[in-house]
């Protein structure tokens, strides 16, 4: 038996102490096998060793209940609902469909023409205003009953020359428009003096039809606009027509008498 493991080669002499986390461990009477001498052998020992005897092995994760909750929520609503990507910020909350942000100078003014003679509320409002943060809830309340009035908001530190340019100087500010009225009123009022908004809006939410083109901003908001190099805003004032001039009265050319004023004439005389 010696003699032919010897010619074969198969198997070479090993140490009995060899470490544990030497590459192969199996050993047969003092004899270790050689290095991919038979893969396949090393392949049916491990099976043994691990007790499943050949049979399908089904590998599973354990996951968290809430793992399974926020991967079965489609990715955009996500998004939107602020599991993923950018928090939502105080302004951002409980926005309403006929609630927008407004992006530049030429998107409020576009927005306002294109409203009509729908009623138009811009809100000014600032990210550090501790009075716009508390308004906010209410604000959106309002426009969830009114959904037919829209409601336009500016945030002040991102368009802040904007609203220097239309004289907006404190916070919170709103501006209420409609169609060829153009600015119906402007006020500032906080959370405790909530009731002048609603005032407001009761005051100018009735339906009315405009004849005239819908004005928007007044002409000097949008001149200042224009002229306000911060803003990509251009803007060219509609030409103004001449009045046209009364004609002039016909002056007599000749001076003719009537029968009564010939008698004064010569009792004047005559005197």
């Amino acid at each position: 038996m010696a003699e032919v493991l010897g010619k074969t080669n198969l198997f070479t002499a090993c140490n009995y102490i060899q470490k544990k986390d030497q590459e192969f461990s199996g050993r047969i009477s003092g004899f270790c096998l050689k290095k991919n001498t038979f893969p396949s052998l090393k392949v049916k020992s491990q099976a043994l060793r691990s007790g499943f005897n050949g049979k399908r092995v089904a590998l599973s994760e354990k996951k968290s209940a809430n793992d399974r909750r926020f991967r079965q929520v489609p990715i955009r609503a996500q998004m939107q609902t602020g599991l993923i990507g950018k928090t939502q910020k105080w302004w951002e909350k409980g926005l309403q469909p006929n609630m927008k942000e407004v992006t530049s100078a030429q998107d409020l003014v576009d927005s306002l023409l294109n409203a009509g003679d729908q009623l138009v509320i811009v809100d000014f409002f600032s990210p550090g205003c501790g009075g716009c943060k508390a308004l906010h809830p209410k604000i959106c309340q309002l426009a969830e009953m009114n959904p037919d009035v829209q409601f336009l908001q500016v945030n002040y530190e991102e368009h802040k020359s904007m609203c220097y340019s239309l004289n907006v100087h404190v916070l919170p500010f709103f501006r209420f428009y409609r169609g060829a009225q153009g600015r119906l009123c402007s006020f500032s009022c906080t959370n405790a003096t909530i009731k002048k908004f609603k005032d407001a809006l009761a005051k100018h939410k009735p339906d009315r039809c405009s004849l005239a083109p819908t004005k928007g901003l007044d002409e000097k908001e949008l001149l200042a606009l224009a002229a306000n190099k911060d803003l990509s805003f251009n803007y060219t004032p509609n030409p103004v027509q001449p009045t046209p001039l009364a004609a002039p009265e016909e002056i007599p050319t000749s001076f003719e008498l009537t029968e009564n004023e010939e008698k004064t004439l010569v009792g004047a005389v005559g005197r």
